[in-house]
C-alpha cells in the first residue's frame, strides 16, 4: 500500500499573506566595523587560516551553536 501524500499548501491571497510578513518584524544585527573578519598570518606551515577567530565566534553565535551562557539569542529559543 503506498503512502500516502502530504498535503500541499499553497498561497492563494499573496496581498494578505505579504502584509503578514511585514508585521512580524525584523531583527537588526550590528557588526563593530573594527573586528578583524580574515585572520593574521601566523608564519606557520600549512594552509594559513582564512578567518579570525572572533569571526567564527560570531558566526557560531548567531548559528546557535556557540553561544555564551548569558547570550541574549537565548531570549528567542523555545
Amino acid at each position: 500500500m503506498p503512502k500516502p501524500s502530504s498535503p500541499r499548501y499553497r498561497t492563494t491571497n499573496w496581498p494578505i499573506y505579504n502584509a503578514a510578513l511585514r508585521r512580524r518584524g525584523s531583527l537588526s544585527i550590528w557588526f563593530d566595523p573594527t573586528m578583524a573578519w580574515h585572520a593574521v598570518n601566523t608564519g606557520k606551515r600549512g594552509h594559513p587560516e582564512t578567518f579570525s577567530e572572533s569571526a567564527i565566534q560570531t558566526c557560531l553565535t548567531l548559528k546557535g551553536e556557540g553561544r555564551p551562557e548569558n547570550s541574549p539569542v537565548d531570549c528567542f529559543q523555545p
